[in-house]
């Protein structure tokens, strides 16, 4: 039997502090309806000033922390870090990604490496160390961000190795899943589509706004808070009998 929520409860966010980016308006959203919130990100100074920010607009607790989570050693130190500063974690969602523009046949090692690093490897150490807590204490959730161009095989901004990474996330997220279910923990993924963030190679123009929501069956592209939205609920005590899902928040681009 699962144990119950903690009246006060921290979600840890990974890449969450670029102005732009999905992380950011998720920690303001996870803010606003009551959690305590702790930021890991590679700019630990940027970390740190976001935090401070939405613990001073929300009145929650929150803290950041600088690592490269795709060095095991660092990921640990930050959630170490974080949660000696915070209440009990309860939640992790993994938003800190790296985008891939380049085509396959020019694709070398040290794109490939870089990509995985972060998207695939760096998300396995967060949430191992995350995981080690949420199954002591019996309550918990995360979430993996994978997205449409792991679905749909690219189609995207970015190629193939961003695609690969993505598809890694959804495998990793319901194959873990699966082993801490019994421990009163689940693992859901949320695949985003276009959204309008930085990751799409800059700002979009609205021609690109329009022709990106062309092949949706919604006349827009998607805000960083439809995903966020998305992910409060995934982490919500109400979402306890969800798990190994993947929700699609892509205006329809996708559909299974």
């Amino acid at each position: 039997m699962a144990s119950a929520f903690p009246a006060e409860r921290t979600v840890i966010l990974t890449g969450a502090a670029s102005p732009r980016g999905i992380g950011r308006a998720a920690a303001h959203y996870l803010a606003e309806v009551g959690w305590n919130i702790g930021i890991i990100d590679l700019d630990g100074d940027a970390a740190a000033r976001t935090a401070a920010e939405v613990a001073e607009q929300h009145g929650v607790q929150a803290a950041g922390a600088g690592a490269n989570i795709a060095d095991r050693e660092q990921a640990v130190a930050a959630v170490d870090a974080l949660e000696a500063q915070l209440p009990q974690v309860v939640a992790l969602v993994n938003f800190a990604g790296i985008a891939s523009p380049t085509p396959y046949l020019e694709v070398t090692p040290e794109e490939w490496d870089r990509v995985q690093s972060v998207n695939l490897d760096g998300v396995h150490w967060v949430t191992q160390r995350v995981l080690r807590t949420l199954v002591d204490n019996g309550v918990g959730r995360v979430v993996g961000i994978s997205s449409v161009s792991a679905q749909r095989g690219g189609g995207t901004f970015s190629k193939t190795p961003y695609s690969a990474s993505k598809a890694g996330v959804i495998g990793l997220m319901r194959s873990i899943a699966r082993e801490v279910g019994p421990f009163g923990v689940t693992a859901n993924c949320v695949s985003p589509g276009p959204i309008d963030t930085d990751i799409m190679g800059g700002t979009l123009t609205e021609e690109r706004k329009t022709k990106m929501a062309a092949d949706g069956v919604l006349p827009r592209i998607g805000t960083p808070r439809d995903i966020a939205a998305a992910v409060a609920y995934l982490i919500s005590e109400d979402a306890g009998f969800v798990t190994g899902q993947t929700l699609n928040v892509d205006g329809g681009l996708y559909m299974h």
